[in-house]
């Protein structure tokens, strides 16, 4: 009788059978996932609404950059949040795919709106908000930053990792919108767009490195 309980898993038994070490990682992993996407996905969208509050009373085009970065940022959750959801390795890679994409199309927007306000001067006002909203950009980025990249290297999820490095650099974007605020407060108007395109830059440059860290841990992951 003791032979056959210890071999025979009984799966009522509020999962310790055997199945527990084959179902309950993936379910953990899985609402562990979901937990950080949904959380990072809260504060990247609230970071993001009040920045649009500020910049429709400022026009500038630094701030505008961010923001539409910071909601770009938010968007990559959803995808990620599907794949942890359907504890797929591959959906879960294709979701770090889907960021990578996210980053260059923020990249793209940003670039083309520096561009058109270099051609099509306006003046930035309420600077002190646009720096307000620059610390705001840093602050919840790295908050979601912290959440992303500390979930990812627990799960093993080279897509978290990257898009929480992916947070992280965005953090200290935002501070630029804060340079652009002071440059302008100096009398230097042309100084905002021209932060817009170097911010423009560094997405490209984050694209870039989360491309690499999505398909170089996937990879890695299977030589193993």
């Amino acid at each position: 009788m003791s032979s056959e309980q210890g071999h025979r898993p009984d799966p009522s038994h509020d999962g310790h059978g055997h199945s527990h070490g084959l179902i309950d990682p993936s379910i953990k992993r899985s609402r562990a996932g979901l937990r950080a996407v949904v959380l990072s996905l809260l504060v990247l969208g609230l970071t993001a609404l009040l920045q649009v509050l500020i910049f429709a009373s400022s026009g500038s085009i630094a701030l505008l950059a961010d923001l539409i970065h910071n909601f770009g940022d938010a968007a990559t959750a959803i995808p990620l949040g599907v794949a942890f959801a359907l504890r797929s390795e591959r959906a879960e890679r294709g979701a770090g795919y889907f960021v990578v994409l996210a980053i260059f199309v923020s990249a793209c927007v940003a670039g083309y709106e520096a561009v058109e306000r270099l051609l099509h001067p306006e003046d930035v006002t309420h600077l002190g908000v646009v720096a307000l909203a620059g610390a705001l950009g840093f602050a919840g980025n790295m908050i979601a930053a912290v959440i992303r990249s500390r979930a990812g290297r627990t799960l093993g999820s080279p897509a978290l990792v990257a898009d929480g490095n992916h947070a992280r650099a965005d953090a200290y974007v935002s501070l630029a919108v804060v340079a652009s605020a002071l440059a302008v407060a100096a009398g230097l108007q042309v100084a905002d767009p021209l932060i817009g395109l170097a911010i423009t830059a560094v997405i490209v440059k984050i694209t870039w490195d989360s491309w690499w860290t999505v398909r170089g841990g996937y990879d890695n992951h299977h030589e193993h």
